[in-house]
């Protein structure tokens, strides 16, 4: 009875895997491998535009006109060693970064109440309504009447060049948010504040960053613009002020250098903070390809 109610015994058996395919040897080309480097097309992109804009200058043959890229060069290479040139950009990038990060400060916690109440959405609605087409340069006189001529009044209109496209832009994120993560979130029992921190924010990341981007390219020419009409902040002038100085001195060739520093530094913080941020957040979530 036993011999019926055992199973039967089953004979052993050795599986051999198939060895796993070997990877063929890369045959691309070297050139063809290299230009698949982003860094490598964009730098010759660069090169492009310089060769481009030193032979506009040669047929130009004007340096008062159009100085060219070696000249240019030469004026940038001369100023940053000068200092002179550095001292100008540190200044610029000093009230810069005081009035980006109370403008993100600010466009945070209107975009929070707006998520977090009812009135507060309308508040965000008709504040962004109102202000949004203003231009930030366009406050610049009453600016100069509250605060007079220095740098508190530089931070207030880049503090609004920074506070409505931000606002805009994480709200529209917020909006964005799939109702199965807000049920989740009310699920454990989060509210307020920890509502828009743990479940929003995370979710409406992609459009929180492309606001952050666009924020800091309106502050960045807001403030340049500012420096062009009334100059000196604190006593030193910034790289607009640099550039308007050596415009009235006809010294062409600097006030290009300046341009090209505005340019450098631009794609600087584009290549140095803003990608590598994606990189490591919405790209490595699987949220932006």
């Amino acid at each position: 009875m036993s011999l019926l109610l055992d199973p039967p015994i089953r004979q052993e058996c050795e599986y051999i895997t198939a060895a796993p395919p070997r990877r063929e040897a890369d045959t691309t080309p070297p050139l063809q491998r290299a230009w698949r480097q982003a860094w490598l097309r964009k730098t010759f992109i660069l090169m492009l535009l310089a060769g481009l804009w030193q032979a506009a200058a040669r047929w130009t043959d004007n340096d008062l006109l159009l100085p060219g890229f070696l000249q240019t060069a030469q004026a940038f290479i001369g100023g940053i060693a000068s200092g002179e040139l550095t001292g100008r950009i540190g200044a610029s990038l000093s009230v810069l970064l005081q009035g980006y990060v109370v403008g993100v400060l600010a466009a945070f916690a209107l975009t929070a109440l707006a998520a977090s109440t009812r009135i507060g959405r309308d508040l965000l609605e008709t504040l962004t309504s109102m202000f949004n087409p203003l231009p930030a340069i366009a406050l610049l006189p009453l600016a100069l009447l509250w605060f007079g001529l220095g740098r508190a009044s530089l931070i207030f209109v880049i503090v609004h060049a920074v506070l409505w496209p931000l606002a805009l832009g994480a709200y529209a994120g917020f909006q964005g948010v799939p109702e199965t993560l807000r049920m989740a979130g009310r699920n454990y029992g989060l509210r307020g504040l920890r509502f828009v921190l743990q479940i929003l924010v995370p979710a409406a990341l992609p459009s929180i960053l492309s606001g952050l981007k666009i924020g800091w390219a309106f502050a960045w020419r807001t403030l340049i613009a500012a420096e062009l009409v009334f100059g000196t902040t604190g006593g030193q002038g910034g790289l607009g002020w640099y550039i308007f100085q050596n415009r009235n001195e006809l010294y062409t060739d600097k006030v290009f250098a300046g341009l090209a520093a505005v340019i450098l530094i631009g794609l600087l913080v584009e290549n140095v903070v803003f990608r590598p941020l994606e990189t490591f957040t919405i790209r490595r979530w699987g949220m932006q390809r």
